[in-house]
Order: structure tokens, then C-alpha cells, then sequence
């Protein structure tokens, strides 16, 4: 029960520096908060993957997906913002899951690369088919609006946006910290660490490292359809290697042991990152050397920083007695 008041305290910081950045900053930070929280929104759900001892290059594009069915359905049906969110994360959770049938059955580095050339495909795709709109994509898509009982919110608005993009964040990150937290989590991370016990005790690791794939797209394609809404366009070029690459530099460093490693990294590196725009072209090589201080120096990542606080504890690494029965018996 004392472990969850940290939580609490964290989370309340958190809250409150996130509410008042639009009071204190002007209309481009506020716009840098949201891609901020998309980031956040993106790293978490891609620990998901990572939980079950895997690394994976198609997240970014997952993203795209749900980036591309919001343009689509905004400028080709009109639809509602509720209808694209669901809509952006059941695509990406649908394409998840088709391409978890080949890339399921290689592990590590094989897995790795086959995610890599799934990416590379469905880019290929976006850039060859003017469905995609080509290497130009889509632009001029509108923002929210809300006109109910004749109460009117114009989310085109950077605070307005901020705030609808905060919560659906916030309500995300919490429904990944119980699926974390719950039984699922403990068959992730005994997945990771003792994947042969895992099949032993009557755990279908690859249906379980299916699930933790298409519930990490689902994320990210809500990841996509804020970002679509954000910029007002989509382009192949958003989601390319490059960005892939960081997303994951960005988990290492950050750490991926706790829920709360991937959070304040993603953080601290959205803002490291925007002070490197004066210097584009150094931006790879330095990074580089992060990761390299990082590896040698703080393996587990900033979060390693905090390891006198216990945040972000989340029970026992691996499946005790009862989960490891209802584990079995679910099958």
C-alpha cells in the first residue's frame, strides 16, 4: 500500500507541470507540449513490445497507420474526432496483427530485421500508391471541433488541442499501467526472462507476444491520429528509419525497466532534442554518443537515476505460483 503513494505523488507533479505549461508558455511551446505527450504516449506503448524481450523498427510506421486512416477518413468522409481515434487505433491493431503472423516466428535480431522490412514495405507503399497521396501525402487537416447542445470547443487552438491531447494521453498511459500491473504484465516479463519456463508451465509465448504487438499498435495508432491532427498533414517521411531510430535511443536511455523510465526520458530528450535544431546535421553523431555514455555508464538509463525512489515498482518481474495456474489454465 506504500508503494502507491510515490505513485501518487509522482503522477500529481506530473499532472500539474503538464497543466500549467500552456498558463506559463505561449502558443509554440504549447505546441511542443503535444508533440511531447505523443512521444510519451509512443515510448510507453512501445515498452509494451520491449516487455516481452523484443525490439522492433515497425512502431513508428504503426503510428503512420493511424496517422494515414485519420487523414483519409477526415478529408475523404468528414469523419467525427471520437470515430478517427477509434478507427486510427483498430487499423494499426489490425496491421499489428497481420504482420505478427510472419514476424512472430523469428526472435531477436531475426525479428528485429523483419520488423525493419515490414516498415520499409508499407513506406513503400505510402510513397508509390496516390491513394497515399505520394511522397506528398496529405495536408489541410482540419482540427477537431466540438458543437454540442451549443457548448463549442475549437480544438485549432494550440491550448485547446494541448489539453484534448493531454487526456486521451493521460487515459492511455493508465490503461497501460493496469495492463502492466496486471496478469498480462507478469506474462510479458516472464516471456522475457525465462521464455523456455514460460512454455514449460503451458504459456503460448508467441500468442502472447502477439497480444503485447497489436496492443502496442493500438496505442501508437492513437499516437498517429493526434500527431495527424497536430500537424495538419502526413507525409512518408515522418515515419522514416530515421525516427524509428530515435524512438528507440530514446527508450534505451530512458530505461525500460520501470513504467516510468520511458515517461521522464522522452521528456528530458524532446527537450534536448529541440535544443539541437541549430545543429541538424550533428543531431545523429551526438546521439550516438549518448548512447554510448549511456550503455556504459547507466545501462538501465536515466531511470537508474531514481533508484532510491520506488517508482514505477510493479510487483514481481515473474509469474508466482497462482498467475503461473491461471496462466495455464486459460489455455
Amino acid at each position: 500500500m506504500a508503494e502507491k503513494f510515490p505513485d501518487l505523488i509522482l503522477v500529481t507533479i506530473l499532472a500539474v507541470a503538464a497543466i500549467a505549461v500552456p498558463l506559463l508558455a505561449g502558443d509554440y511551446y504549447t505546441s511542443f507540449s503535444t508533440e511531447i505527450a505523443i512521444v510519451v504516449l509512443m515510448l510507453s506503448s512501445y515498452r509494451i513490445v520491449v516487455l516481452t524481450g523484443e525490439w522492433s523498427f515497425a512502431h513508428v510506421v504503426l503510428q503512420g497507420v493511424g496517422a494515414y486512416t485519420a487523414a483519409i477518413m477526415v478529408k475523404d468522409y468528414g469523419a467525427s474526432f471520437p470515430i478517427v481515434l477509434l478507427a486510427g487505433a483498430a487499423a494499426s491493431a489490425i496491421i499489428a496483427g497481420i504482420l505478427s503472423f510472419p514476424l512472430l516466428k523469428m526472435r531477436g535480431f531475426y525479428f528485429l530485421m523483419g520488423t525493419f522490412g515490414a516498415a520499409e514495405a508499407i513506406r513503400l507503399i505510402w510513397r508509390k500508391m496516390k491513394y497515399f497521396g505520394g511522397t506528398r501525402g496529405f495536408s489541410g487537416i482540419s482540427a477537431p471541433y466540438l458543437d454540442f447542445a451549443g457548448f463549442q470547443i475549437d480544438f485549432g487552438k494550440p491550448l485547446n488541442f494541448y489539453l484534448l491531447t493531454l487526456a486521451i494521453v493521460a487515459l492511455c498511459l493508465f490503461i497501460i499501467w493496469l495492463i502492466e500491473r496486471g496478469r498480462l504484465g507478469k506474462i510479458w516479463r516472464t516471456i522475457e526472462q525465462q521464455d523456455l519456463l514460460a512454455q514449460a508451465v503451458g504459456i503460448d509465448t508467441r500468442r502472447y507476444r502477439r497480444v503485447a504487438f497489436v496492443i502496442s499498435a493500438a496505442f501508437a495508432g492513437v499516437a498517429g491520429v493526434l500527431l495527424a491532427y497536430a500537424f495538419g498533414s502526413v507525409t512518408p517521411n515522418r515515419f522514416n528509419l530515421n525516427f524509428a531510430l530515435y524512438l528507440m535511443i530514446w527508450a534505451i536511455v530512458g530505461g525500460t525497466r520501470t513504467f516510468y523510465g520511458v515517461i521522464f526520458g522522452g521528456i528530458i530528450l524532446m527537450i534536448f532534442d529541440e535544443s539541437l535544431r541549430f545543429a541538424e546535421e550533428l543531431r545523429p553523431g551526438i546521439y550516438g554518443i549518448i548512447l554510448i555514455l549511456v550503455m556504459l555508464f547507466r545501462p538501465q538509463g536515466l531511470e537508474s537515476l531514481s533508484s532510491l525512489i520506488p517508482f514505477g515498482k510493479t510487483g514481481n518481474s515473474s509469474l508466482n505460483g497462482r498467475d503461473t495456474k491461471e496462466a495455464h489454465e486459460c489455455h
